[in-house]
């Protein structure tokens, strides 16, 4: 059935759990989080999930890319580039996507306390002169090269977050009508605004 240097009963708080452990080439583990409450725990769960959702899209797909907003100022230089040999609107509809694709650097400047003009300026510079793996480093406050700092992120879930956010973007751009509701008007018998209600005249009534 397998090996475990060790099967033992614990109680923890106040239920009683059977530990195995010790076992070679374990194919199915178990993650035991605590918390001192509820919300404590929802968000370790959390935490957990995501961390082992990037791991599988890790696995699923070996590809890696530098974090910081590297791979959006790439982009974003080479949508540049590109607009320079079309022509007429399609040219601009590449220039403004291009230009969209530079929010994320700049929030994520903006967020380290950096000027995001100038983080811009720096970041264009540096993967426009080659240095494609130029980010912003959020802990230090200063443009870096990410992956030396370690900073990755899977190709999958880039690649998805960018489909996500250019097909609302083409949702969008293709409503060509609104119908806009309109509130309900007031109730022309009932009380106007500072008025009196009918039958409700200054002065003193007839006896």
């Amino acid at each position: 059935l397998g090996y475990a240097e060790l099967v033992e009963e614990r109680r923890v708080a106040n239920e009683k759990m059977l530990f195995v452990e010790g076992c070679k080439n374990p194919r199915s583990v178990t993650i035991l989080a605590r918390g001192s409450s509820e919300m404590v725990l929802d968000e370790v769960e959390r935490s957990l999930n995501d961390s082992l959702n990037v791991i599988r899209n890790v696995v699923l797909d070996p590809k890696i890319l530098p974090g910081g907003g590297a791979p959006e100022t790439y982009l974003s230089v080479k949508l540049k580039e590109y607009s320079n040999t079309v022509g007429g609107k399609e040219q601009l509809a590449v220039q403004q996507f291009a230009e969209a694709l530079l929010v994320v650097p700049s929030i994520l400047a903006e967020t380290a306390g950096l000027d995001p003009v100038d983080a811009l300026a720096e970041l264009k510079a540096k993967h426009e002169a080659g240095s494609h793996a130029y980010g912003v480093d959020a802990v230090k406050g200063k443009i870096a090269d990410m992956y030396n700092l370690g900073v990755v992120e899977p190709l999958r879930v880039k690649t998805q977050v960018l489909k996500s956010a250019t097909e609302a973007a083409l949702m969008i751009l293709k409503i060509d009508d609104v119908i806009a509701a309109t509130p309900p008007k007031a109730d022309k018998g009932g009380k106007g605004e500072g008025g009196q209600g009918p039958g409700s005249e200054g002065g003193m009534g007839e006896f």
